[in-house]
């Protein structure tokens, strides 16, 4: 009688991999890593077969989604093969084994030779982002009070997992085939939806372009409707990053200064009545968290009319007002305003799904779809048909009440936190919506030493004078605390206080 096989067990064992929760690394790029470097040293050998997601995913205490990330990732680069029906193995030939490509010898630049020729715009992008960074490079990626970021650890990472799942096994054909570059179209039904209750947006699913959020966005709007040279009002103090895309396009950016009722309409026809385009935040203006008050809101809506030029409204976090209900729509306020409104996921899911939308006139619709078919022709479609799930089946108005409360309770102890451990060094109070709070120092301060200050002991809080063009005043700190776990608010209060001092 033939002797009968032993299946081969997986090797892989959950202890050999560590994790670290306190890392600002997100977990499936720590798994990745930690998966990729045993296969390469050789603690995983070709050949050797993997526990299943689900079972790995149990013993590390994990999200299934985020150990079928890292198993994607090493499979798309070649470290693991899947074989239907039995498993994921270590392939039997590395990455690092396969012959290398014969490369030129490097050669070092003489100090006389002249740099290469490039065009104006990548120049200005280049400068633009050259500042970017010294500007703010000082206040990346800290334990607290990072800015513009979500709570990584409210995202329903287990049920966005099963609908990503769901999705996939039935209709992985057609997520993997060209779609429609407009967006798909039950995402862009539903947005339409959503966009009428909660906001007040006039549109048909028709008038929805789906971005990679509100960065592509403004991009897209600059190409087309800026001719290089064209005046566009910008917020000041205001958002740096879509200023440096604007630049870019070629535009001249007219820093119109921000008061208690948002962007000074006055001041800006003052300045350049025949301006071409307005980029606003009007429900939650980035970085003073003012509201654009209603008789400016009619005001910038009628100069537009009036001088036929166009208004970009940026609503990153509007979800997040908590006190009455929410604003409505600048968009929506008057029929066939000209407006171009642009709202993203970022803010309320997390910044990687890079899923925004664009409401454009329908009289703009064919040139915005020729322009995002001419740049990276459509978003992911898989992220799309998953967050049609969510939204059509209620998560998605759930999880944004959810986070509300979450992000006032965080709010309310960073004011709780901030009021006894900082008081006389930062003057700081709540604040009806947002994500972030100002903390003004004393007067004569400069913010720029106090953010060096507060980074040199760990801590991210950008300097107020940062996202100033032409203005100036009172210097702040802006404090982020939607990201910060609760019981890391009264450290980073703490660190914080010590570096002022």
């Amino acid at each position: 009688m033939p002797r009968k096989r032993a299946s081969k067990k997986p090797a892989l064992m959950a202890t050999s991999l560590v994790l670290d929760a306190s890392s600002q690394a997100p977990l499936h790029r720590q798994l990745y890593e930690a998966l990729r470097t045993s296969i390469v040293a050789g603690r995983l050998p070709p050949g050797t077969r993997l526990l299943s997601t689900r079972s790995l995913a149990e013993q590390l205490d994990l999200s299934r989604n985020t150990v079928m990330s890292a198993y994607t990732q090493l499979l798309s680069e070649g470290y693991l093969v899947g074989q239907l029906g039995s498993g994921t193995y270590v392939a039997k030939e590395l990455p690092e084994r396969m012959p290398a490509p014969r490369r030129a010898p490097i050669r070092t630049p003489s100090k006389s030779a002249s740099p290469p020729p490039i065009s104006k715009r990548g120049s200005t992008m280049a400068a633009a982002h050259a500042g970017l960074r010294a500007t703010l490079g000082m206040v990346q990626a800290s334990m607290a009070f990072r800015l513009g970021m979500p709570s990584v650890d409210a995202f329903p990472s287990e049920l966005w997992g099963r609908l990503h799942h769901r999705r996939w096994q039935r209709s992985w054909r057609d997520v993997l085939s060209h779609q429609d570059p407009q967006g798909y179209l039950p995402l862009r039904r539903a947005l339409a939806d959503y966009l009428a209750t909660s906001r007040g947006v006039r549109c048909g699913p028709e008038q929805i372009l789906i971005v990679n959020g509100s960065q592509q966005a403004i991009s897209l709007v600059a190409q087309v409707l800026l001719d290089p040279g064209d005046a566009v009002w910008v917020e000041d103090p205001g958002y740096i990053v879509a200023q440096g895309v604007l630049k870019a396009a070629g535009a001249s950016l007219v820093h119109v200064p921000v008061d208690e009722e948002g962007l000074n309409v006055e001041a800006a026809i003052q300045l350049s009545p025949n301006a071409r385009l307005a980029t606003v935040t009007p429900s939650s203006q980035f970085p003073l968290g003012v509201t654009l008050s209603h008789r400016r809101r009619l005001a910038l809506l009628q100069w537009a009319e009036r001088s036929n030029a166009w208004v970009f409204e940026d609503d990153y976090d509007s979800e997040y007002r908590y006190v009455g209900r929410p604003l409505a729509a600048l968009q929506g306020l008057t029929p066939d305003a000209r407006v171009l409104y642009t709202g993203t996921f970022s803010k309320v899911l997390t910044p990687n799904l890079r899923l925004g939308y664009l409401v454009v006139p329908e009289e703009l619709v064919d040139t915005f779809i020729a322009a995002r078919t001419f740049s990276d022709f459509q978003s992911a479609p898989l992220e799309q048909t998953v967050l049609t799930d969510f939204i059509t089946e209620g998560h998605f108005s759930r999880h944004v009440r959810r986070m509300r409360t979450l992000y006032a309770e965080k709010q309310a102890l960073l004011v709780e936190e901030a009021r006894r451990e900082l008081a006389g060094l930062i003057d700081i109070g709540p604040a009806d919506t947002g994500m972030h709070l100002l903390g003004w120092l004393p007067p004569g301060m400069d913010d720029r030493t106090a953010a060096e200050r507060a980074a040199a002991a760990g801590i991210s809080a950008p300097p107020l004078s940062a996202y100033r063009g032409q203005t100036s005043g009172r210097g702040a700190l802006l404090l982020g605390y939607a990201a910060v776990p609760e019981r890391d608010i009264s450290e980073g209060v703490r660190r914080l206080a010590q570096a002022l001092r």
